[in-house]
């Protein structure tokens, strides 16, 4: 089942926010009422997670506009993957998913974008940071 993570949710608030802030410091654009209705529920309901199937289209599409402002690929230009590592050094992903990277959902790539960020341990995190922000 493919969900969002409330940490996407949170940052494409800030998106939002920054991109069409409140002309009044009270209503809000709608883009950030659709977002921030599915947070509050997460929130309410303690969830760190929610399903693409049934999120409410007006904050999927906003979701899907601060996707696509985001970096499509964690790839730092070092793959030991073609080396024969099951892990890549470089940007931490598995294998298959630097060879199915084209093919994967944006849902499934920002769960990888997780994973790797929380992992914390390719050199894109410590030994090459500098590179991967300025091709980030």
């Amino acid at each position: 089942m493919e969900s969002i993570h409330i940490n996407d949710i949170e940052a494409a608030i800030n998106f939002w926010r920054l991109k069409n802030p409140s002309t009044d410091g009270v209503m809000l654009p709608a883009q950030l009422r659709a977002l921030g209705e599915v947070y509050a529920l997460m929130v309410f309901h303690h969830e760190d997670e929610v399903a693409v199937r049934g999120f409410p289209s007006k904050a999927l599409q906003a979701w899907q506009e601060w996707y696509d402002s985001t970096p499509d690929t964690p790839c730092i230009a070092i793959c030991s993957t073609s080396q024969g590592d099951p892990v890549c050094k470089g940007c931490g992903r598995s294998f298959d998913e630097v060879q199915r990277w084209t093919e994967m959902s944006p849902f499934a790539k920002r769960a990888t974008w997780r994973r790797i960020t929380l992992a914390g341990d390719a050199w894109r995190f410590n030994r090459y940071a500098e590179r991967a922000s300025r091709d980030s």
